[in-house]
């Protein structure tokens, strides 16, 4: 699946080094400015010599009693030219590693695939319900289920067995998460919409699943390439795909009233990375289970999933209670574990890790070109934290039927917009039914920890 690797922001890099440049300058002036007793010479009062060396001539006709005041003030000075250059040297080496970070940020950055979806897709939009700037930063998250890599090659059949899936031509976004952050640095929410709910596809003129609007727009557009005799093989790839993306970032701005700002897109596969490179990420589950559609076999209780296991984690939603919303709970908890598993477990200092990392993201992560990594690492870090609850939109009816029988979820759009619109206020509405977020992320005091299980048990 195609799209071109971005290169770091240059403006961007050139205030990091500006910035990086001026650190240094500043400790040295302020060690250089000590102001030094004047019967203290230039050599004099850095602590470095015997009490009883003279350094100064002079000295020999001071007082006794003159002499031991001035020593004292050698000591301090000494002291405190000492302390600031420990100072300097610790803030130093804090600068240069924080430096360090931000190059492998920016390399990770790099790495990613790009899509122009975002401006595709506003631009077909034309004027529309949506406003320009209502008050959020709007991220759309999605998971995919392609069986290919960034690049468009198919995963070998060894990789699909660990998938616990078949190679296929359809390909379905069955994770949908839209990050929407306050610009007043009020508290987030990460909304998630259930892959059934039957919403109008723009660019299709009809209702349809919306985590069918991107693999149906993409199998229109190959066709439509084919008939007109391309065939170049990653052209009809990157052109699909991206027609499809933007695709589904007009259903979602149909359900949800907003604007969407950014775009990223994660396939199965990274899921399957993502979990080898942090040795896993640690789940409870209430009762045990198995679905082999997914190919999830849990038994109950705290247990830690990687690769295939973690990939059916997120994915099983057959013999949960309530189905896909269940699903959806467990992806909200895994996501949840995760990132407090990556920003817990010395990732950003672990260069094998990263390496590993920086391999994954340019094989599975596609993201539009303005939306820079760093920013997905700060709304990691809010995820972790708590400062961003967990929510899903309200629902009128879960398992009703289409006119093509297809089973689906029915909503009510002027609900679900009023209900979007209220996250952006302090105290959000949460409508009946609705996955409740007082689970996920919260700060447990150090006393509780021990009696709390690491991570919420869900179904």
């Amino acid at each position: 699946m195609g799209g071109r690797h971005k290169t770091p922001d240059d403006d961007t890099a050139a205030e990091t080094a500006d910035d990086t440049a001026d650190e240094p300058t500043t400790y040295t002036a302020a060690v250089g400015s000590v102001d030094l007793p004047s019967d203290v010479s230039s050599n004099g009062g850095t602590g470095m010599f015997p009490d009883d060396l003279d350094l100064d001539d002079e000295d020999d006709d001071e007082p006794a009693e003159a002499a031991e005041p001035t020593r004292v003030r050698r000591r301090a000075s000494g002291l405190l030219i000492t302390g600031r250059v420990v100072m300097a040297l610790v803030s130093a080496a804090a600068l240069a590693a924080m430096s360090l970070v931000w190059l492998r940020v920016d390399a990770l950055d790099a790495s990613k695939n790009t899509t122009d979806a975002i401006s595709a897709a506003q631009e077909e939009s034309g004027p529309s319900a949506t406003e320009d700037d209502d008050g959020a930063n709007d991220i759309l998250i999605v998971g995919n289920d392609s069986r290919t890599d960034m690049q468009g090659r198919p995963l070998s059949a060894r990789l699909l067995r660990e998938l616990r899936t078949e190679a296929t031509e359809t390909l379905n976004t069955d994770t949908l998460i839209l990050l929407r952050i306050p610009k007043d640095g009020s508290r987030g929410s990460a909304i998630s919409i259930p892959r059934d709910t039957s919403v109008l596809v723009p660019n299709l003129g009809r209702e349809e699943k919306i985590n069918g609007a991107y693999g149906i727009t993409k199998a229109g557009v190959m066709e439509k390439l084919v008939g007109e005799g391309e065939k170049d093989r990653a052209k009809i790839n990157r052109v699909s795909d991206d027609a499809g993306r933007a695709s589904l970032i007009q259903a979602v701005q149909v359900l949800t009233g907003v604007r969407v700002d950014h775009y990223t897109e994660v396939s199965l596969y990274g899921f399957y990375l993502l979990t080898e490179v942090i040795d896993g990420v640690d789940v409870c589950l209430n009762h045990s289970t198995s679905d082999p559609d997914s190919g999830a076999e849990f038994s109950r209780g705290p247990q830690t999933v990687r690769g295939g296991d973690a990939v059916a984690f997120v994915r099983q939603r057959k013999n949960l209670p309530r189905g896909d919303l269940d699903r959806i709970v467990r992806q909200q908890t895994f996501l949840s574990s995760a990132m407090q598993k990556v920003l817990s477990g010395g990732l950003m200092t672990d260069n094998a890790k990263l390496n590993a990392l920086e391999d994954a993201v340019s094989k599975t992560v596609v993201m539009d070109d303005g939306l820079h990594f760093l920013e997905l690492v700060n709304q990691a870090q809010a995820l972790a934290s708590g400062n961003v609850q967990f929510v899903t939109i309200p629902v009128e009816a879960v398992g009703a039927r289409n006119d093509r029988g297809q089973s689906i979820i029915v909503v009510d759009l002027p609900k679900v917009h009023g209900f979007v619109r209220g996250l952006l206020t302090p105290q959000a509405p949460q409508p009946a039914g609705m996955v409740a977020p007082a689970a996920f992320g919260q700060t447990v005091p150090s006393a509780a920890k021990a009696a709390q299980p690491p991570v919420p048990c869900v179904d």
